[in-house]
């Protein structure tokens, strides 16, 4: 017995990419101006040019749309192409988190999002498993390729390694607004594999 055809479904139910996309660049916006404490759905909606029925045909609630925006905004960065090398790989993912922190945006919404996760759990948790897991995936992955490659020991701490990996670049641009250029790459790019004890 052949299953019936299903039918695309039309009209409201679509929803269009073009609309998401306005609205994803109207909340990266505000977040960037005002920060997510200020941010409500009839601001995002209006600088969109949309109804709020837009958003909420998208997202149950505000902290669900921030989470979303935010998640698709930065996993993406995180991802690393195979250099065929762990140093290679290595100094490729700092660049990356460093072309994450410092995009202007951004840079204006993370200090203001750290801290509303240290005032409310649930968001932490909601950022931590949209956007902290997955970027730490692709981390894991640059781990993984380094050790099949004799790179680094089997056993290697990589909970601690991806730690290495992001804190010296967050710690040097979002709390010391200190300068993160080639050279400080290609430094901590160093310490790291000497840290991990790499066969490079």
């Amino acid at each position: 017995m052949t299953e019936p055809t299903r039918r695309a479904p039309a009209g409201a139910a679509v929803l269009q990419a073009g609309v998401t996309d306005a609205i994803t660049e109207a909340v990266l916006d505000e977040l960037a101006e005002g920060g997510i404490g200020r941010l409500s759905m009839e601001a995002v909606a209006r600088r969109a040019g949309v109804g709020k029925s837009a958003l909420y045909r998208r997202w149950s609630s505000r902290d669900a749309m921030v989470v979303a925006v935010v998640s698709g905004f930065s996993v993406p960065c995180a991802a690393t192409a195979d250099t065929g090398s762990l140093r290679g790989d290595v100094r490729a993912m700092l660049a990356g988190l460093q072309e994450w922190l410092t995009h202007p945006r951004f840079a204006a919404i993370l200090p203001d999002l750290v801290a509303e996760q240290g005032r409310r759990p649930e968001l932490a948790a909601a950022v931590a498993e949209a956007v902290g897991e997955p970027r730490r995936e692709h981390g894991a992955a640059v781990l993984r390729r380094g050790i099949e490659r004799g790179e680094l020991a089997p056993d290697v701490d990589r909970e601690l390694a991806l730690d290495l990996l992001a804190a010296p670049i967050y710690w040097r641009h979002s709390v010391r607004r200190a300068a993160t250029g080639p050279d400080y790459l290609d430094a901590v790019t160093d310490l790291v594999l000497r840290a991990l004890g790499a066969n490079t």
